[in-house]
């Protein structure tokens, strides 16, 4: 069972669209995950700004920042 996670990024990010393919075989598994943008509030902006995308679980509110790969996304959801 993976734990929730929430993506931080925005529109147009290249990075983003990356991290989300790298992410479609575990959605594809189970693993839900809640695309945030951050330009929907300046605190996330803050935030996230210079480190999208960012995955962050909601159960720990443990953070993986870009770059991963898809061993350290195995690692990361354990």
């Amino acid at each position: 069972m993976f734990p929730e996670c929430q993506l931080f990024g925005t529109l147009g990010c290249h990075l983003c669209e990356v991290a989300e393919a790298l992410l479609m075989p575990f959605v594809e598994r189970g693993l839900l995950v809640e695309l945030i943008d951050i330009a929907e509030q300046e605190s996330w902006v803050e935030a996230y700004g210079l480190r999208i995308p960012v995955l962050r679980r909601l159960d720990s509110g443990a953070e993986l920042n870009w770059p991963f790969e898809a061993d350290q996304l195995v690692n990361f959801l354990r």
